[in-house]
This record gives structure tokens, C-alpha cells and sequence, in this order.
């Protein structure tokens, strides 16, 4: 990893008020050491881990996931109610959800019209809605 992806992880950490423990920058050097956003399941940040040579475990990286999802780092998109993709860009926007090889992209926002929601039970407000587009790739 890159000195600059270091620092990159590093400031989002403590951005958020998190210790740079090795794991967590080791880890957001991966998810933001280049700047850009990333999907990521917690297998495949592990797997890119030890692709790095990080010694960090699956389990780890779980804790971490989590650890930065509740600091406002990252959200938590779930797709089918099984399986959780890690965003790294934390505004309000639609995914796509390629069924073909299981991947989670962003959706163009300003292209989701929203006419109308149900209203929510007393007591109560909607906190947020989730939009996953699943898409199917056609022959030809």
C-alpha cells in the first residue's frame, strides 16, 4: 500500500473519531486509499487484504465493517436479506445489483423519482428508504 492510501485511511478514521489501530488503517487504506467509493462485501475486503499481505482476520474484518458503518464511515446495503455490501459513500442514492456476477454499483440518483410513500405507522418516522435495482444482463 501506498504512503498516500495510508494517510488517505488514516484522516478517514480520524474523521470520524476512530483509533488507527493497524487493522482499521490497513483496512480503510483499502476502501478509500484511492479516493474513489467501493462496494465491498466483507469477503472480498478480506480477500484483498491478504492480497495486499495484510494479516488481518475474517472476522476482523467483520468487527471493522461494522465498527465503521456505526461511525457514519460507511453504510450497509443488504440485498435479499442475506447478503451485506459495505458502501463507502454514506448520502442517500439508488444501487444496482447485478444478479449475473453478484456485484453492487451506484444508480444515477437524479434519475429516481419517488412520487409517494406509505404513511408510517404512530410514533414513529422513516428514517430512510433503500432502493437496490436488480438487474439482469439479456442475451445478445
Amino acid at each position: 500500500m501506498s504512503p498516500e492510501a495510508i494517510d488517505r485511511g488514516t484522516d478517514w478514521l480520524a474523521g470520524a473519531g476512530l483509533r488507527p489501530t493497524r487493522q482499521r488503517v490497513a483496512l480503510a487504506a483499502l476502501l478509500v486509499g484511492d479516493g474513489h467509493n467501493r462496494h465491498v462485501t466483507a469477503e472480498s475486503l478480506f480477500a484483498a487484504s491478504s492480497g495486499a499481505g495484510q494479516k488481518v482476520s475474517l472476522a476482523t474484518v467483520y468487527n471493522t465493517l461494522r465498527a465503521f458503518c456505526d461511525a457514519g464511515l460507511m453504510q450497509e446495503v443488504t440485498v435479499d436479506g442475506t447478503k451485506s455490501y459495505f458502501d463507502t459513500r454514506v448520502d442517500d442514492h439508488p444501487h444496482f445489483f447485478w444478479e449475473d456476477d453478484g456485484s453492487l454499483t451506484d444508480a444515477p440518483a437524479d434519475e429516481l423519482k419517488i412520487t409517494g410513500l406509505p404513511q408510517a405507522p404512530d410514533g414513529v418516522d422513516i428514517a430512510r428508504v433503500d432502493v437496490v435495482i436488480r438487474l439482469r444482463r439479456t442475451g445478445g
